[in-house]
């Protein structure tokens, strides 16, 4: 993973003259002023561990899996939001772990959270690190030190129940490894978010992840029955049945909690047969408003493909269209169709799937070009849908001024849906800032709007506050009660999710 920008260096994407010209006539953009830091100036800040605890966690997992050069802390350092990656491009490292630790099974977890906690030092547990909510930036304040914990490591398809349909798999594994040792046997997750290449189980299942096949698989957290969970008072063990009337679901204690009450090590998740073939398809709409009508009645009437994508006027603009698009994806049977709207064939589906993984390259173009590029998302019940979708358009609009905001509705249940905003502007003298006040104005927009906070990205630090007001203060007691109780000295993840 690029250390300042998203995924493999080699797949970096330039802009066409043509597109920087647009972006200047139209945003106002810029080229910045100066080069970006290289590797070799980020600034660290000293390594805080004594040497007590270095040897301590040395003895649990091996001196070569106790890392504290440069290359293993730049790398661990914040997450993948546009935020994150100006930071890391200021030369900004001041959030760098002072060591990462690489425990090889679930007793090396345990006994690293046992000294961690004993010894007062941070842990952030750390996959594929491709959080956009701040969810892998722990505040230090009262702490000796900070270590990230990252299970790598854990890789392993431990074991399968096809009787069940059933698959232990450790959290380290990523997507593409996950899929390619399910589908050895017949088998997949049907899991395939955006982060897909470079995300791990175990930070699918931390923070509530949606693939864009939901509509047809569900979320991750629809898909673990079972959960292995080392914490610093002990190990848990979660989920003995598909379903259980034994007390409330303490599952979902974990699932979400983006590693501030325990460190998943492994996941009995459900598995289904891979299908013979996947098959695209496109309609055009002639409004949003029409588009998302149709995906409710599929919704209602339990018709609903594996994929199913709208995107509104703007979006379908900007990658080449007209009216509103819509992606539709499907596994065996006969596909929707659409009376009233036009029928594009594949094509338009196809090429869509084929780019699904490219668009953070294109972000980090566009920053490198002079522009602000972020995502929001939120979900709300169908009949507060559309005026969601105009609060938060007209926030960001009235925050940023020239701006373009793109949407799209994924993600379908009976009763609403998911929207998810691209939101791309000029980076201006002081584009953090720039873009902070604009965040803030969208989600104060959003929770006025009846909308929920995250849908899928999760809370992390950016969304404390916004969570907090969603939960209210009865949900911030039971939120820190939970912490107290698994987590006594308050080292896991300090600063995110918990109010």
């Amino acid at each position: 993973m690029l250390w300042s920008g998203w995924g493999d260096p080699g797949r970096a994407t330039k802009l066409a003259p043509d597109v920087l010209e647009l972006l200047a006539e139209a945003l106002g953009v810029t080229p910045p002023t100066g080069e970006p830091a290289g590797f070799g100036d980020v600034r660290l800040p000293e390594a805080d561990l004594s040497p007590f605890v270095l040897a301590s966690l040395r003895s649990i997992v091996g001196a070569q899996s106790v890392r504290t050069d440069a290359d293993a802390r730049i790398r661990h350092t914040r997450g993948k939001s546009t935020p994150d990656l100006l930071r890391m491009r200021m030369g900004d490292g001041s959030d760098a772990p002072d060591a990462v630790v690489l425990p090889g099974s679930h007793h090396e977890v345990s006994e690293v959270l046992r000294v961690c906690s004993a010894e007062r030092v941070a842990v952030v547990p750390f996959g594929g690190g491709t959080s956009v909510v701040g969810g892998v930036t722990p505040l230090r304040e009262g702490f000796a030190g900070v270590v990230a914990l990252d299970v790598r490591r854990l890789d392993r398809l431990v074991s399968v129940d096809e009787e069940s349909m059933l698959a232990e798999l450790q959290p380290g594994l990523r997507g593409p490894q996950a899929e390619e040792l399910l589908n050895a046997r017949g088998l997949t997750l049907g899991h395939f978010p955006q982060s897909w290449e470079y995300a791990t189980l175990g930070g699918f299942a931390a923070a509530r992840s949606s693939g864009q096949a939901s509509a047809g698989y569900g979320r991750f957290d629809d898909m673990v029955e079972g959960l292995t969970v080392a914490t610093p008072v002990g190990d848990w063990e979660l989920g003995r049945a598909p379903r259980s009337a034994a007390g409330p679901d303490l599952r979902h204690v974990v699932l979400g909690s983006e590693g501030a009450f325990g460190v998943i090590t492994s996941m009995r998740l459900r598995v289904r047969r891979l299908p013979a073939r996947r098959n695209w398809d496109a309609w055009r709409f002639p409004s949003f408003a029409a588009g998302r009508d149709a995906m409710r009645v599929l919704a209602q009437e339990r018709r609903l493909p594996a994929v199913l994508r709208l995107s509104d006027e703007t979006e379908t603009m900007i990658g080449g269209g007209s009216g509103c698009l819509m992606v539709v994806g499907w596994e065996g049977g006969e596909p929707p169709t659409f009376p009233g709207a036009g029928h594009l064939g594949s094509e338009p589906a196809e090429r869509w799937a084929e780019g699904r993984f490219g668009g953070p390259y294109l972000r980090d173009a566009l920053i490198a070009a002079g522009a602000t590029v972020e995502t929001l998302e939120t979900a709300a019940h169908w009949s507060g849908l559309p005026r969601l979708y105009e609060a938060v358009r007209l926030a960001l609009e009235a925050a940023l001024g020239r701006v373009i905001v793109m949407c799209h509705v994924s993600h379908l249940y009976e009763t609403g849906a998911s929207l998810y905003f691209t939101v791309v502007t000029a980076a201006g003298d002081d584009p953090l800032a720039r873009w902070e006040a604009a965040k803030a104005k969208a989600s104060e927009a959003i929770g006025l709007a009846g909308g929920t906070i995250s849908h899928h990205h999760g809370v992390g630090r950016d969304h404390r506050a916004a969570y907090a007001a969603e939960i209210g203060p009865v949900g911030v007691g039971v939120m820190r009660a939970i912490k107290k109780s698994l987590d006594p000295m308050g080292i896991l993840n300090p600063g995110v999710l918990v109010p």
